[in-house]
């Protein structure tokens, strides 16, 4: 089945602006946001509560199963900061989005987020862990790195 719509996959570590993004690219392109976080807390797409990182500890075949259906419609923009559990073909354009630390690091604490999440956070971006996942789980020709 092909889609008349694409699907977008922003993706970046936490911080980087990928819900203010999608939400603003949803708006202006007339596509339908999904916000894979607020889906998991929603539907209990998860295995628990991690409370050290105070997260949930996603159930990706869940999700994929929650989504399936959505994404063959097209037309989607979803955001989450990880992006390699999602299937390769459900998406037209991978967008990583990356931020300097010195703005991450103050975003990360205004959201109250524990010196260990904010720590760990960080060196993925140093790491650029969310931009290889990226590269290593879709064609070189639909990810693109923006800052």
């Amino acid at each position: 089945m092909q889609r008349s719509l694409p699907n977008i996959l922003i993706t970046g570590t936490p911080g980087t602006g990928k819900t203010t993004t999608a939400e603003m690219v949803s708006i202006a392109a007339g596509l339908s946001h999904i916000e894979v976080g607020k889906i998991v807390k929603e539907k209990g797409l998860h295995e628990g509560y991690d409370s050290s990182f105070d997260s949930y500890i996603l159930d990706e075949d869940k999700v994929v199963d929650e989504l399936e259906d959505a994404m063959q419609e097209g037309g989607k923009i979803v955001d989450h900061h990880g992006c390699d559990f999602f299937p390769e073909r459900w998406f037209d354009l991978v967008i990583v989005l990356r931020t300097d630390n010195t703005v991450l690091y103050p975003r990360l604490e205004r959201r109250n987020y524990s010196v260990k999440k904010i720590t760990e956070n960080i060196q993925c971006e140093i790491m650029q862990v969310v931009l290889e996942e990226a590269r290593d789980s879709y064609s070189e020709n639909v990810v693109v790195e923006l800052q």
